[in-house]
């Protein structure tokens, strides 16, 4: 269907109703684009292996090669479409993986077959095992391609068998003609900071910022939605609320920064781990010398491990302030005022 429909369910998830349907409606990639392209074009498609961070468009570019490769009533009888976390015992890999690969589609002009398994990384490794074997022994009858976040979760053994193609966090470039695609077909009223709130939250990731789209859009519906709004709608702390805690970290005592930065969590309901990755990334910009950038973010690295190990959040806040107290106690000079900055 195509991606201006307006008479698409109004019910379908925005990520759904705006999944790409051909190559052509990605919204990055171009050079992985043009050599699947090649491939396809020689019936040369090797077997696959993508893999990035989630919503970078590896799913979808598979999906939409198999669209290219198969007329719609054959595309039942020649993919094989499975999640590998759900089915990822060797039971699977020899069982429905197997008679779908060693059988031949009837009535289809494609030499082969396409099996297509997400989040690979979750297969045990008897099963990737047992698939590698099944990867060379029918080879002339079926392509497989292997999604996954981690590439070193799969086993050497199948990576040598793939043609690797890595996915990157998307762009600006690449994120905004898509989002204003989106808040133009949806009649979403949103202002430029609050665009840019969108994309600093996603991290390059297409599919968090159709989400949080949606989600800002059905929470105030009729208003515009501005910076503040985004970041109130998916909890994260607003930059002012990260300021005042930076501001605190560097000058206050560790009284009055424990009882002003737990104000600020509790009347916002902010939760710590939120707080410690926005503080590492406000840390980056000061003007801090790089042994001291370094020093804090081992100390919030290992405050953030025990607390999601179940750790407390009043305890690990005091150690955070900690860590910054510690700081500016061993490059305290002269009575500085802030003795940590450069």
């Amino acid at each position: 269907m195509d991606i201006n429909d307006t008479e698409y369910d109004t019910h379908v998830p925005w990520i759904e109703k705006y999944r790409p349907q051909t190559l052509d409606d990605l919204a990055s990639h171009s050079d992985i684009k043009s050599t699947l392209e090649k491939f396809m074009k020689d019936e040369s498609l090797p077997h696959l292996l993508f893999y990035g961070p989630p919503g970078t468009g590896k799913t979808s570019t598979i999906l939409a090669c198999a669209r290219k490769l198969y007329e719609p009533q054959q595309f039942g009888q020649m993919v094989l479409e499975l999640n590998a976390s759900d089915d990822r015992g060797i039971d699977i890999v020899r069982g429905q993986i197997l008679n779908f690969a060693s059988s031949r589609g009837m009535y289809s002009s494609s030499k082969f077959k396409l099996v297509i398994l997400d989040e690979a990384e979750q297969m045990t490794s008897d099963a990737q095992s047992a698939l590698r074997r099944i990867i060379e022994k029918y080879a002339d009858n079926t392509r497989f391609c292997l999604i996954t976040n981690y590439l070193n979760k799969i086993i050497p053994a199948i990576q040598s068998r793939c043609t690797r193609f890595r996915f990157g966090p998307l762009k600006a470039e690449q994120i905004f003609p898509r989002m204003d695609l989106i808040i133009k077909n949806e009649n979403v009223s949103i202002s430029e900071d609050g665009k840019r709130a969108i994309y600093d939250l996603s991290q390059g990731d297409m599919r968090r910022v159709v989400n949080l789209l949606q989600s800002c859009s059905m929470s105030f519906h009729g208003e515009t939605i501005d910076e503040g709004k985004v970041y109130q709608c998916c909890g994260h702390p607003l930059k002012s609320d990260i300021n005042k805690i930076m501001d605190h970290l560097l000058h206050s005592d560790i009284r009055t920064a424990y009882k002003e930065i737990q104000a600020i969590r509790i009347e916002k309901g902010l939760a710590l781990q939120d707080i410690l990755t926005q503080i590492s990334h406000a840390v980056d910009k000061q003007p801090l010398s790089q042994k001291v950038k370094m020093r804090i973010n081992i100390r919030l690295a290992d405050i953030e491990y025990h607390l999601n190990s179940g750790g407390s959040e009043k305890i690990y806040l005091s150690a955070m302030i900690g860590a910054f107290q510690s700081t500016r106690e061993d490059q305290k000079v002269g009575g500085s005022a802030n003795p940590i900055l450069v």
